[in-house]
């Protein structure tokens, strides 16, 4: 059965750039990308499916890795079955799939992804650890990010540094190939463009101890 497409949550251009920035300035440059994706108000989604597929101790390794992080807005647009069947502790392969699916070997700043665009003629694509590639284009300034299954997120806060590696903020989940069957549902609603072009995340506070 075919898997439901899930795309960026549709949303006003205030609330996207509301939402990256209080992720962004959640995190710390020393930790790495499980600690401030813990932190982060804005991954709490991301951060269960990180645990529940237990990939934690994997994207807390020196890496680098480069993820693009889906917010919670994002993840509230994925069809209600499909999160419940890729949550489900029998489907663990399918969600670890998914979270790999985000990550990308290496460290790949936004500088990277316009330049690898503009050479690749509009069009560049990179293979992430899940081994399947994500396709990205610039629109109005704007990296777009495509999966599989017509899955799309536009990048809303590029750059965010991290220990082993950097986090772009996500506005959409993306779906790697799922060769199981998965519960029908309708699509998400499609990816918003955001009203301006992804900035670099802003310099962060002092670290501090993320247990707390």
């Amino acid at each position: 059965m075919a898997v439901p497409a899930a795309h960026a949550a549709d949303g006003d251009a205030a609330s996207t750039a509301a939402e990256a920035d209080a992720a962004a300035s959640a995190m710390q440059d020393g930790w790495n990308i499980v600690q401030n994706a813990t932190s982060s108000p804005e991954h709490k989604t991301l951060v269960q499916a990180i645990t529940a597929a237990g990939l934690a101790e994997t994207l807390s390794a020196a890496g680098p890795f480069t993820v693009f992080a889906p917010t919670d807005q994002a993840f509230s647009a994925v069809p209600p079955p499909m999160t419940a069947y890729l949550m489900d502790p029998l489907n663990k392969d399918n969600l670890a799939k998914v979270v790999n699916y985000h990550v990308v070997p290496g460290l790949v700043t936004a500088t990277d992804l316009y330049a690898k665009i503009k050479a690749g003629g509009g069009k560049a694509t990179l293979t992430t650890v899940e081994g399947e590639p994500l396709t990205f284009t610039e629109v109005q300034g704007n990296i777009k990010v495509d999966g599989t299954q017509g899955s799309s997120g536009y990048v809303t806060q590029a750059d965010v540094a991290q220990s082993n590696g950097v986090i772009h903020v996500l506005n959409g989940v993306l779906i790697p190939t799922l060769t199981t069957a998965e519960p029908a549902a309708a699509a998400a609603p499609a990816a918003t463009e955001p009203a301006t072009a992804a900035e670099p995340a802003a310099e962060p506070a002092p670290a501090t101890d993320p247990a707390g």
